[in-house]
């Protein structure tokens, strides 16, 4: 049976929000390129580094060491390279291998979100360097999301890389917001939690951070390797208690929480964090900011709501198209935009997908018929355990799902989003990015 004419209208006008608000994301990533970070933030003169307020003479050390770690390791080093030139050395762990490898850098491919053999290798290798390091020596780390996996070493060599990966498998299944897994991985290991900046001694350091963590818990990036930790044991007893993790903890590890053996990580005003300084130079506000501007060209009374940071992802739902609602009744085209990251508790079935497409799916079966377009995706093109980034939903999603034989119920279910998505063509697919800046949400009505 053909459509009508007000169908296809329909149809049309749901297609081109879509593109839109996928174009708001493009632009998005776009604005958080690693370069474009580093040349506004970053100078090199002469002999001069200057981040931000500091001014570092090059020369005046014997050798810079460069640590780069994280999804975005590749991209920050050649990025600094790029404007420092030749000369520099170090070592560089990240998720995925690299096009072309700098000259004098050592490589690591870490696992990510589980650690595997790599990680192990990056984190022994990353300590290694840091042995006999002396005042006129200047290490510069390069810190950006994923790196808590991406390098690693147990704190207690009785923790095997098995009892790592179900340790972490454990945290990113409780539900947990990433600051709370952060503490726990940053008591259980010899990097975190500023133990890095005490292996580097009296070095002078530079951690220039790309974070994918909140604005006020920085120490979490990484699970913070050169800062002081603000986190404590007694934090990681009352998480694992509250998320009911020890049962799910392999032996090993449950052994340190029931006899009460963590040991706890250096503090503010440790001498280690003496010749210590941090320059952020990217963030979710980056991600944010370029969002707002794509959406106030494309003529959207626009809003930006940060407050769902770390909420269920059905309660951020429920939230955020509330206040959608509230802001379409006096205007023709609303935009509310919305960063940081959701939570999911992930049940014993589990599909393919992400906390992304399961926001996005959630959302959709809210808004059903409705004029409201809804975006949801990650800065480092990944979401979960499918290949993408995120998701589009929109008031036609359930009827179109539904015309692929899918249920938007069931999906919900069994945390099974990706093929769904996929089957209707609103996945959103970037491959990896090599930059984690958190995640994104974009809600259009109209």
């Amino acid at each position: 049976m053909p459509q009508s004419p007000s169908d296809v209208a329909s149809d049309n006008l749901f297609r081109e929000m879509r593109e839109r608000v996928r174009g708001m994301f493009d632009h998005a990533l776009l604005e958080c390129s690693i370069a474009r970070a580093f040349s506004r933030r970053l100078h090199y003169e002469g002999r001069y580094l200057r981040v931000g307020s500091d001014l570092y003479d090059l020369t005046a050390f014997s050798r810079v060491l460069v640590i780069s770690m994280g999804k975005a390791g590749h991209s920050m080093a050649e990025a600094l390279a790029s404007i420092v030139g030749t000369g520099l050395s170090g070592i560089v762990a990240s998720s995925q291998p690299p096009a072309a490898q700098l000259f004098g850098f050592r490589y690591f491919t870490g696992g990510h979100p589980v650690p595997n053999e790599d990680s192990l290798r990056a984190g022994e290798g990353i300590l290694r360097a840091m042995r006999g390091l002396t005042p006129e020596v200047l290490v510069i780390f390069l810190i950006s999301g994923g790196a808590s996996a991406i390098a690693e070493k147990p704190i207690s060599p009785a923790i095997t890389l098995a009892d790592l990966a179900q340790t972490y498998k454990a945290l990113v299944r409780s539900g947990a917001p990433i600051a709370e897994m952060n503490a726990i991985r940053k008591h259980l290991s010899a990097l975190k939690g500023g133990r890095l900046a005490l292996a580097a001694g009296p070095a002078h350091q530079l951690s220039v951070l790309v974070s994918d963590v909140p604005e006020n818990a920085l120490d979490a990036l990484a699970s913070g390797p050169t800062m002081p930790d603000s986190t404590t044991v007694a934090d990681c007893y009352e998480i694992a208690a509250r998320y009911k993790l020890l049962s799910r903890l392999p032996a090993r590890v449950r052994t340190l929480f029931d006899r009460r053996q963590l040991q706890e990580t250096p503090k503010e005003g440790d001498p280690a964090f003496s010749r210590a300084r941090y320059a952020t130079v990217l963030s979710n506000r980056t991600a944010v900011n370029a969002a707002v501007e794509r959406a106030a060209l494309g003529g959207f009374a626009v809003e930006v709501d940060n407050s769902c940071d770390d909420y269920d992802y059905r309660e951020a739902a429920d939230y955020l198209l509330a206040r959608l609602r509230e802001l379409r009744r006096g205007v023709s085209r609303a935009c509310l935009i919305s960063g940081g990251e959701v939570t999911v508790k992930i049940g014993e079935s589990c599909g393919v997908g992400g906390r992304n497409q399961q926001f996005a799916l959630y959302c959709a079966s809210k808004v059903a018929g409705e004029k409201i377009t809804v975006l949801s995706a990650g800065t480092d093109g990944v979401d979960g355990n499918s290949t993408a980034a995120g998701a589009v939903a929109d008031g036609s999603t359930a009827e179109r799902a539904q015309q692929k034989g899918f249920s938007l119920e069931e999906a919900l279910a069994k945390f099974n989003g990706y093929p769904l998505f996929e089957a209707v063509g609103d996945t959103v697919m970037t491959g990896a990015t090599g930059n984690n800046v958190r995640d994104l949400r974009v809600l259009l009505a109209y």
